[in-house]
C-alpha cells in the first residue's frame, strides 16, 4: 500500500480579478481585523444577500486563496477532510478541501454549513480554537494549520429548524456578522452595475424587492434576493420585456402559490405594466 499526500498548487484557488462588491458598513474593516488574528468567521444574513460574494471579496482584497465547500446533508466528515482512494498503484491518500486549506493557508469557505449534519461539522472544532489542528484519524496525521489559514462559514438564520441549527459549541468558536438586504441606495447601485441596467430601472426592481420581502412569513418564506434581482437586471439588459424579466426571476421561483402569484405579478405590473 502507498500512501502519498497531495500536492496542491495554491495560486489556483486564488481570486484573480476583483469580485465586485459594495460595502454597507464597516464589514471589510472589521472582517480585516478578524483576519489579522486568524479569528473564525460565521456570516448569518438572509439568501442572495451578499455573503458569497463578500467572502470571495475579501479573499481577493488579502490576497489569499479561497477553498469553498457548500454543504449538504449528505456531506460526511470524509468529504471534508479527505479519504483512503484506491487505483492501479494501490491506496492513496486524498485531501478534502479542509486539509487541503490548512495545509496551504487558504481561507475556507463552509457554505450553508447547517445543511450539514452536526455529527460531520464538529471536525471543524479543533482548527476554531487555540490548537488550530486538524487531526486525519484514518491516517494517522495531526495537521498544525498554516499560520495563513482560516475558516468562515455562513448560513441563513431565518430559514431553519431546530433540526438544522448549529450546536453553541460550535457558535461560540467564531467571530459573527449579521448581513441583510442592502439599503436602497447601495442596493440599486448593485443592481445597476452587476446587471447593466440604467439606475431607473435598477430602483423599480428594488422597489419591487422591497415590497415582496415584506411578505416574508405572510405566504413567502423568503423575500426576493438581490442575486434575483440582478438576474431580472441582466434579462432587461438582453432586451427582454421587463414583465417577462421579473415573473421569470422574481415571482415563478419564489412561490407556486397561485394567489402568492398574482400579488408578486401585481407588484410588477405597478412599476413595469
Amino acid at each position: 500500500m502507498s500512501v502519498t499526500d497531495n500536492v496542491v498548487d495554491a495560486e489556483q484557488y486564488k481570486i484573480k480579478d476583483e469580485p465586485y462588491y459594495e460595502p454597507v458598513g464597516s464589514e471589510i474593516t472589521l472582517y480585516e481585523s478578524a483576519y489579522e488574528v486568524r479569528m473564525p468567521m460565521m456570516i448569518k444574513g438572509p439568501t442572495g444577500c451578499g455573503k458569497s460574494r463578500f467572502v470571495e471579496h475579501m479573499a481577493w482584497r488579502l490576497g489569499k486563496p479561497l477553498i469553498t465547500v457548500a454543504c449538504n446533508e449528505d456531506m460526511t466528515a470524509s468529504d471534508l477532510v479527505g479519504r483512503f482512494l484506491l487505483d492501479k498503484d494501490g491506496t492513496k491518500w486524498q485531501d478534502g478541501p479542509l486539509t487541503t486549506a490548512a495545509r496551504m493557508g487558504a481561507i475556507c469557505y463552509l457554505d450553508e454549513i447547517v445543511e450539514a449534519r452536526q455529527d460531520t461539522t464538529v471536525v471543524i472544532h479543533p482548527l476554531t480554537d487555540h490548537r488550530r489542528q486538524l487531526p486525519l484519524d484514518k491516517k494517522g496525521e495531526l495537521i498544525e494549520a498554516h499560520p495563513d489559514f482560516q475558516l468562515v462559514i455562513s448560513y441563513n438564520p431565518g430559514y431553519q429548524s431546530l433540526m438544522k441549527d448549529l450546536k453553541q459549541s460550535t457558535k461560540q468558536r467564531f467571530g459573527a456578522m449579521d448581513f441583510d438586504y442592502p439599503v436602497e441606495a447601495t442596493e440599486i447601485e448593485i443592481v445597476s452595475k452587476e446587471s447593466g441596467v440604467d439606475k431607473a430601472t435598477a430602483e423599480k426592481l428594488v422597489h419591487i424587492a422591497q415590497r415582496a420581502r415584506n411578505l416574508k412569513g405572510h405566504g413567502l418564506d423568503e423575500g426576493i434576493s438581490t442575486r434575483l434581482l440582478v438576474y431580472s437586471g441582466q434579462l432587461i439588459a438582453k432586451g427582454v420585456s421587463p414583465l417577462d424579466a421579473c415573473t421569470m426571476t422574481m415571482v415563478t421561483p419564489l412561490t407556486d402559490d397561485p394567489d402568492m402569484r398574482d400579488t408578486l405579478n401585481a407588484a410588477v405590473e405597478t412599476f413595469f405594466g
